[in-house]
């Protein structure tokens, strides 16, 4: 009997068996991305960008390009490489405590320039690798580790919702948030993030895709419970959809 293998891994993942927290949907992200540096036939003229954070973890799961940037700096060191390198398709991966916090002034003003690079911005409410800190996207009422009574916005403010923020900016081509709590909103993240790839190779400008992730370990949830959470409690607040798309991308 010959047996066909219809599905694996995307040709551009190493072997690896992935080190995530049990129910973290970053394996989800990375297998997304894989597949459309596969389907674009990109490999070998990528280059991704993490800085510091779970996204680290990346660099041993690709058998592509990767460079080290220090946290929040990965939308300056992208453009540094994007000038130099043109013909290069160049992507940053980041979470929410390092584009949305330290690495702001970075996101924003690459957007403004319109510089043509792609962002993967991973939202999971919360500090990840450093033990559950809040974030600049936790939600109000959310328990931290440095939130035990949840989030006040009298002394901590409210979460900060980047799409749309980016989204204003001229230079941002395209804007979209997705989420990764079921398959459905899976196969819709790997639309965006597609299109978001092309909009950097067509030379159109600066593309953005921001994903909502569960964090079960740091939520002390069940991985079923953090993906119920995410429809019930951060959809609400960061709704789902493109906020800018060009025209010229289909």
């Amino acid at each position: 009997m010959i047996v066909e293998r219809i599905f694996g891994r995307p040709r551009c993942m190493n072997e690896m068996v992935m080190r995530y927290c049990p129910g973290c949907t970053h394996g989800i992200a990375h297998r997304l991305v894989g597949e459309i540096i596969d389907e674009l036939d990109i490999a070998e003229t990528t280059i991704g960008i993490a800085p510091v954070g779970c996204s680290v973890f990346m660099y041993d799961y690709f058998n592509i390009d990767f460079h080290q940037a220090a946290h929040g700096r990965a939308p300056a060191v992208a453009t540094g490489i994007k000038r130099v390198l043109p013909d290069r398709v160049v992507f940053t991966y980041q979470g929410d405590g390092d584009l949305a916090s330290i690495g702001t002034a970075e996101v924003v003003h690459a957007a403004m320039r319109g510089e043509k690079i792609t962002v993967i911005f991973i939202n999971n409410a919360v500090y990840g690798m450093t033990s559950g800190q809040m974030a600049p996207t936790t939600l109000i009422g959310q328990v931290t580790t440095t939130t035990p009574g949840g989030r006040d916005p009298q002394r901590a403010g409210y979460p900060i919702r980047m799409a749309e923020l980016l989204s204003t900016l001229d230079g941002a081509a395209y804007v979209a948030r997705v989420s990764m709590h079921n398959p459905a909103n899976v196969a819709k993240a790997r639309k965006a993030l597609l299109k978001a790839f092309k909009t950097q190779i067509q030379g159109i400008g600066f593309s953005i895709v921001e994903l909502l992730s569960s964090c079960p370990t740091n939520w002390g949830k069940s991985p079923a419970d953090a993906l119920r959470w995410i429809e019930e409690k951060m959809i609400p607040v960061f709704p789902l959809g493109e906020f800018k798309s060009p025209k010229e991308v289909e």
